[in-house]
């Protein structure tokens, strides 16, 4: 009997981190479109058994799905090397530099884009008093999808109380107002500008529960500002050395014009199910859902 010839794909899923619940919706999404993509496909519910449930599979390729801390800051990306795996997305010192949301603002002032001001500084002093003047943000340094994220408003009488699971060091940073922007990076193509529109912050909840936003794409803006957006989300990309898919997120205060727009973070491992902002955009270029997974199966790697 001849043996299967179609590529085999490892969809790792789920993990340890705070944003388990949002990669087991990801991965599971990715792995039903690769199936109709024609790969064979297997879901692996990352753990501390990896090393394992990989050598069991032995798959020719693994689509990394998981989001947030060990599966989104170069812990993963570090054990697919040692094992000699080609994996999707960005790879160590990418994953590492985007996740740490310090680091990547240094980053991206070295390339000329523009961040707001921010400290890393001992959860106990924010909980104690303004370590900077409102309004600011306090979050964790490394994590994503809005986990653990404070808005502290400019007439907030005291500092905020933040919860016992925020980590022993927070950042904090200069709140920047106005709409909430993001592009996709593809290879070397920015996609598109999608406006996000929600009531309130766009916290976890605006981001994942049903009606919690909407999103207007492409973006109604100035012509200035769709460029300034398609062309900073490169940039950001290049700079951070990511591969594969990534997306940008921006702030945008309209009555600063250009010097409004701000660059809030670069996610490596954005959100991936069918309705998720990347794959929307995709979309909008004429990329459906099982092509834009084949695509990034097909530009992983191991050691680039």
């Amino acid at each position: 009997m001849s043996q299967p010839t179609d590529p085999l794909v490892a969809v790792l899923m789920g993990g340890p981190s705070a944003e388990r619940e949002v990669s087991l919706a990801s991965g599971a999404e990715c792995a039903a479109a690769l199936r109709s993509a024609g790969f064979r496909v297997c879901e692996i519910d990352a753990g501390p058994d990896l090393p394992a449930q990989l050598s069991a599979a032995a798959p020719d390729v693994v689509f990394n799905a998981l989001h947030g801390r060990w599966g989104e800051d170069g812990c993963v990306q570090g054990l697919l090397e040692w094992l000699g795996l080609p994996y999707t997305h960005s790879g160590v010192l990418a994953s590492a530099l985007a996740l740490d949301k310090q680091r990547s603002k240094l980053v991206y002032r070295e390339a000329g884009l523009p961040a707001v001001p921010s400290r890393i500084v001992p959860a106990e002093d924010v909980r104690a008093g303004h370590v900077m003047d409102p309004p600011y943000v306090v979050k964790p340094n490394n994590e994503g999808s809005s986990v653990g994220v404070y808005l502290v408003h400019e007439a907030a009488n005291g500092p905020p109380q933040l919860g016992p699971d925020m980590p022993e060091m927070v950042m904090v940073e200069r709140y920047a107002p106005g709409r909430e922007l993001t592009t996709t990076v593809l290879g070397d193509r920015a996609l598109a500008v999608t406006d996000i529109i929600a009531e309130g912050w766009y916290d976890y909840d605006a981001k994942y529960k049903p009606g919690g936003s909407h999103h207007v794409i492409p973006a109604e803006l100035p012509e200035e500002i769709t460029a300034a957006c398609l062309d900073y989300a490169l940039r950001a990309h290049e700079a951070l050395g990511c591969r594969g898919v990534s997306r940008t997120d921006f702030r945008w205060d309209e009555a600063r014009g250009l010097d409004g727009l701000i660059l809030l973070e670069t996610n490596t491992q954005p959100g991936m199910t069918p309705t998720s902002l990347v794959p929307e955009q995709a979309a909008y270029c004429g990329i459906s859902f099982p092509e834009l997974c084949r695509w990034i199966v097909e530009d992983a790697s191991c050691g680039r």
